[in-house]
């Protein structure tokens, strides 16, 4: 039926012959269709580059005309993908076939950033000339602060074939609430924040706020309920793309807290003169202690507490215990209680790896079996309360990997859980401070009541 059509059709030719031709040039002056695209791998993102305008001087048509005349092959082949394990930037380049130009690249780079640093999962673009393979850009996600770029000189220009600097990423900061309960379903600050979208670290730096008020690990009961005001920071997407990108969390700004019945606040305020904001009450109190409740920011379980008639759990018998075990991983910050000084940190026997600090009013506290100190920390070194003097670990003569928590109070050993309790607060806003300190307060419990807790901005993922 077909060759009949044609065959009938014969006269037509001319004006089908028209037609093709039309077809063509409507292609040719529109550039591809927009249903076509170029075969990418799974690992490569192909990028093409606009042709040079045309010679033709005259007007442009009103019709919509595309600024590329005709369509070309992308003059550039885009890798995108993350730093493997064990990779380095010349295994990274080697990898791509990136080898006359790969040592003056390295040496560009290193004038900006240690490619040791280099950190696994994190990651990079390179764009490659499709002929030739001669690198264009070479750009590397350092962390949420900044990303690395090093990119070809300009032809013809003296000094290195290539540049590098780090280029910050700009970045916004927003307000958010955030109400919470502890329930059947979330029995702890972590689960509770997680049911509101937020993540952990949100609630390690609340437990820090309230760490001389409530343990975290031991008090909390079912029905307790918090909300809080914060501030949630977000960059530009890697390499300075526009979609944004959650970067972490700002300052808490306000927290209420209901805790087996009993309700605390904590407000943020910077008292004029301080080096730092710090967190008081509604009247004004110092929500900080002389001595943190546990040398962790977020509290472990407590494993075995302080007791003068223990059975010792590797040589048996009833021995003293004279200080609070906490379980933790390998490897988890250990931080100092209060302000002191080193007193010692080294091996001690079955203590395993020791740390003793001095602090004021007679006390002391050791901080044992641990797998490592802190950089810096040494007899004599200055100590700032919550500075991180080593890691937990399982040295010495012990049963798995914890920390053992000693205080000492004029040379007698005391229970830091007991102890904790009789210990004066920071000290409170001063009196001329007092009218900024109520007008923060007040426009703190303004924003939470009128948000809600259900956000105030974009979630955290």
């Amino acid at each position: 039926m077909r060759a009949g059509w044609w065959r009938g059709t014969s006269a037509s030719a001319p004006i089908a012959a028209l037609v093709l031709a039309l077809g063509v040039a409507a292609f040719v002056g529109y550039g591809s269709p927009a249903g076509v695209t170029l075969p990418l791998s799974e690992s490569t993102v192909v990028e093409s580059r606009p042709s040079a305008q045309s010679g033709n001087s005259a007007a442009p048509d009103a019709s919509p005309i595309r600024d590329a005349d005709i369509f070309l092959a992308p003059a550039v082949r885009t890798v995108r993908d993350t730093i493997g394990r064990g990779a380095t930037l010349a295994s990274l380049l080697d990898a791509h076939d990136v080898d006359r130009e790969a040592y003056a690249l390295i040496e560009a780079v290193r004038e900006a950033f240690d490619p040791r640093r280099f950190r696994v999962g994190n990651p990079y673009r390179l764009q490659l000339d499709l002929e030739g393979n001669a690198v264009r850009r070479f750009e590397y996600h350092v962390d949420d602060a900044s990303f690395l770029r090093a990119t070809r000189a300009a032809e013809g220009a003296a000094g290195a074939p290539f540049t590098a600097a780090l280029i910050p990423y700009e970045t916004e900061r927003e307000e958010a609430s955030v109400r919470g309960t502890i329930d059947a379903r979330n029995n702890s600050l972590v689960a509770a924040l997680n049911a509101g979208g937020e993540t952990v670290t949100l609630a390690v730096a609340l437990a820090e706020i309230l760490s001389g008020e409530i343990d975290f690990n031991n008090d909390l009961r079912r029905g307790d309920r918090f909300s809080l005001l914060f501030e949630r920071t977000w960059r530009e997407g890697a390499f300075g793309e526009r979609e944004t990108v959650f970067a972490g969390y700002g300052d808490i700004l306000a927290a209420e807290f209901v805790n087996d019945g009993r309700e605390m606040r904590a407000y943020r305020f910077q008292v004029p003169g301080e080096p730092e904001a710090q967190y008081f009450d509604e009247s004004g109190r110092s929500m900080k202690r002389l001595f943190l409740r546990s040398p962790f920011r977020f509290e472990p379980r407590v494993t075995s507490r302080f007791s003068y008639r223990r059975v010792h759990p590797v040589h048996g018998g009833v021995r003293p215990h004279l200080g609070v075990d906490y379980g933790a991983p390998v490897g988890t910050p250990v931080i100092a209680v209060a302000t002191g000084s080193v007193v010692s940190a080294g091996r001690s026997g079955a203590s395993g790896n020791m740390v003793r600090l001095r602090h004021t009013n007679g006390y002391e506290t050791y901080y044992l079996h641990l797998s490592a100190f802190a950089d810096g920390i040494r007899p004599g070194v200055r100590i700032g309360q919550g500075q991180m003097i080593g890691r937990v670990g399982a040295t010495g003569v012990v049963t798995g990997p914890h920390l053992d928590y000693r205080m000492r109070k004029n040379g007698t050993f005391v229970n830091p859980l007991l102890e904790h309790r009789n210990l004066p607060p920071g000290d409170p806003v001063p009196e001329a401070q007092m009218a900024a300190f109520e007008a923060i307060r007040d426009g703190a419990e303004q924003t939470l009541r009128t948000q809600g807790g259900t956000g105030g901005g974009r979630a955290a993922p």
